[in-house]
């Protein structure tokens, strides 16, 4: 029989570096930035430097090797975008960590006890140009807003947090940019600002008139078709 044989114990002369994808969220008074993990602990909001805390609510400190609580990381950076092509990731950030304090790892990364969040890269806004700053999504959680990646275009008369003041929130040595290589977001439902964009774009409401007008027309079409399969069902002598 083969002996157990414990692994290594490492002793890096600087702090390893991952990558991970997180939901980014920022406090209710906007001075502070927090993240969002997407598995165990998705619940649980954690700051730039923080500690991890079992996701199960466990009494013991993270991370355990008979649990799967501690926060992960992937080595590769590559890895992480791909992850983040996901429908349900569309909405995150990649994230490089400084991986501090007890780690374990594992064949595509750590699970580990405390993290330093070192630099948050966007992806792209929504209609396609460069991030310029974060808006709020307009979801959240207690004490808590989503937030999202934003052109200066698509942010309209909305406030939009640059990047480099939303960097200042997460304190020394944190930085924030646009990364193209991310998926970016599903486009949204227009609101008034892009409304009163398109009016702009169409040279006011004459020039858009014939657009809302095409549309209505679609829509009543669809009405009507929906109307006939409902009449279709409740006639016992339609064959």
């Amino acid at each position: 029989m083969t002996p157990f044989r414990r692994a290594p114990r490492e002793r890096p002369d600087r702090p390893p570096v991952g990558y991970k994808i997180a939901r980014p969220m920022l406090s209710a008074d906007g001075a502070r930035l927090g993240f969002r993990g997407v598995s165990l602990g998705g619940d649980i909001v954690y700051g730039p430097l923080d500690d991890a805390r079992c996701g199960y609510e466990r009494r013991h400190r993270p991370p355990s090797r008979w649990c799967a609580c501690g926060f992960y990381c992937l080595h590769d950076a590559a890895a992480a975008i791909e992850l983040g092509c996901a429908t349900e990731y569309r909405d995150t950030v990649l994230l490089e960590v400084a991986v501090l304090g007890v780690y374990l790892r594992h064949e595509r990364g750590m699970r580990f006890e405390r993290q330093r969040v070192r630099r948050i890269l966007w992806p792209r806004c929504a209609c396609g140009r460069r991030s310029e700053g974060v808006l709020d999504t307009g979801e959240g959680i207690l004490g808590w807003r989503a937030l999202t990646g934003s052109c200066a275009v698509c942010a309209g008369h909305r406030p939009l947090l640059r990047f480099d003041a939303y960097a200042g929130l997460g304190g020394p040595g944190v930085t924030a940019a646009c990364d193209e290589r991310l998926a970016p977001p599903a486009p949204r439902a227009p609101i008034a600002a892009d409304l009163t964009l398109s009016l702009d774009q169409a040279g006011g409401a004459d020039g858009l008139v014939p657009q809302l007008a095409a549309e209505a027309a679609l829509l009543q079409a669809r009405l009507d078709w929906f109307q006939l399969q409902l009449g279709r069902l409740g006639d016992p002598t339609d064959g």
